[in-house]
C-alpha cells in the first residue's frame, strides 16, 4: 500500500504544514487505549524501531482509558474502537482516523460442539447476553440447531470489565436486534450485564474466562479469537446467511461503507452484503490537531505513515483487515490536519 509519498520524501514537513524543520528527528512517542489493536500496534512498533530507531510504546488499557488520556493530554495518541462523536472531536480539537478493521466474534466453550457448528441469530444472541436464555439446550437455541447435541449446561456470559470499544460495537449490534436488550443491558462502552455474567479485563481476560469455564459464551475480536484457537459461533447476517467470522467477511461488510464522514467512522454493523460479518468495526487513533510538542506530533505522523505503508502484511497475519484503498486516500487527507 502506498500512502503519503510526500511524507517519506524531503518535502514531508512542508506538505503537512508542521511547525518544525524537515531535518528535525521524530521523537519517541507513547499511546494508550483500545486492546483490540494492541497486537498490531505492538508488531508495527517493533518493526518501526528496527527500521528507524524510533520507539513507540502503546498500552492496551481499553478504549475509554485511551479517550480519557488523550483528552487529558497525557499521551501522544489514543486508541479507540468506539469512535468519538463529531462534537467531541471538535471540542477536544482531535483528529480521528481508522487504522485497521476487524470483527467482534462470539466465542463459546460448549463441550461436544465444534467451532462454527453452533448457529445463532441476532435475537437469540441478544436473549443469551441479557440473561433470558440460561441453558444451552434451551428450545430457542435448539430450533436453530437441528441435529446438534446441546448439553443441559448452564450458560455463563463472559464480558469486558473495563470500558471497552469492543463492548461498544458488540452491544450496539445486539441493540439493533432486540429492544429488550436495550432496556435491560444497554449499549455502550460499559453496560449492565446479567447475573450469570463474569467480567474479564481486556479481550484477553474475556478469552481466558471463556476457555476455562464450561458453558461460557463471550465476545472478543477476531485476532484474539484466532490467536487463542477459540470456537466460533456462526451468526446469521442481515442477508439471512449464517457466517463464520473471517477476514474476507469483515472486508465484505466494509466494502460499501461510507467513510466520508467527520471522524471517518461509518456504522459497519449488520451490513447487507451476502457474506458480511454482522459485527464488523474499525479501530481508530486519536491525535491532536495542534500539539505542543512538534517532534512528537511528527512522530505520530511518521509512525502511522510508515505502518500503513509497510505493515499491511503484518496486520493480515494477525487477523486484522486492511483499510480499502479508497479509505487510505481519505486517511491521507485527514492526516494533514495533524500539525
Amino acid at each position: 500500500m502506498r500512502i503519503f509519498n510526500k511524507l517519506v520524501q524531503g518535502t514531508m514537513a512542508a506538505a503537512l504544514g508542521l511547525a518544525f524543520s524537515v531535518s528535525a528527528l521524530a521523537a519517541d512517542i507513547t499511546g494508550a487505549g483500545a486492546t483490540f489493536p494492541y497486537a498490531i500496534y505492538a508488531k508495527w512498533a517493533e518493526a518501526y524501531r528496527a527500521a528507524t530507531g524510533n520507539k513507540v510504546n502503546y498500552q492496551g488499557i481499553g478504549s475509554s482509558g485511551g479517550v480519557k488520556q488523550i483528552k487529558a493530554r497525557t499521551i501522544d495518541f489514543g486508541g479507540t474502537d468506539a469512535p468519538v462523536k463529531e462534537a467531541d472531536l471538535d471540542a477536544a480539537k482531535l483528529v480521528q482516523i481508522p487504522t485497521v478493521m476487524g470483527g467482534v466474534t462470539i466465542v463459546m466453550n460448549v463441550p461436544g460442539v465444534e467451532s462454527g457448528k453452533l448457529k445463532l441469530d441476532g435475537v437469540t444472541s441478544a436473549d443469551i447476553f441479557r440473561g433470558a436464555i440460561t441453558k444451552w439446550n434451551d428450545p430457542a437455541i435448539a430450533r436453530l440447531n437441528p441435529g446438534v447435541k446441546l448439553p443441559n449446561l448452564a450458560i455463563t456470559v463472559s464480558h469486558r470489565s473495563d470500558g471497552s470499544g469492543t463492548t461498544h460495537a458488540f452491544t450496539h449490534y445486539l441493540a439493533k436486534q432486540s429492544a429488550a436488550f436495550v432496556r435491560e443491558v444497554g449499549a455502550g462502552n460499559t453496560v449492565n450485564w446479567p447475573s450469570n455474567a463474569v467480567g474479564g479485563k481486556g479481550n484477553p481476560g474475556v478469552a481466558a474466562n471463556v476457555q476455562k469455564i464450561k458453558g461460557a459464551i463471550g465476545y472478543v475480536d477476531i485476532a484474539d479469537a484466532m490467536k487463542n484457537k477459540m470456537n466460533f459461533v456462526a451468526l446469521k447476517n442481515r442477508a439471512g446467511n449464517y457466517i463464520v467470522p473471517s477476514q474476507q467477511s469483515v472486508a465484505d461488510a466494509a466494502a460499501g461503507a461510507n467513510f466520508k464522514v467527520k471522524g471517518m467512522a461509518p456504522d459497519l454493523l449488520d451490513q447487507p452484503h451476502k457474506n458480511a460479518w454482522p459485527i464488523t468495526s474499525a479501530t481508530y487513533i486519536l491525535a491532536y490537531e495542534k500539539g505542543t510538542d512538534a517532534a512528537k506530533q511528527k512522530g505520530v505522523v511518521d509512525f502511522f505513515t510508515w505502518s500503513l505503508n509497510n505493515g499491511q502484511g503484518m496486520a493480515a497475519d494477525l487477523g486484522f483487515v486492511a483499510l480499502p484503498p479508497n479509505v487510505v486516500k481519505m486517511v491521507e487527507a485527514e492526516m494533514i490536519k495533524i500539525k
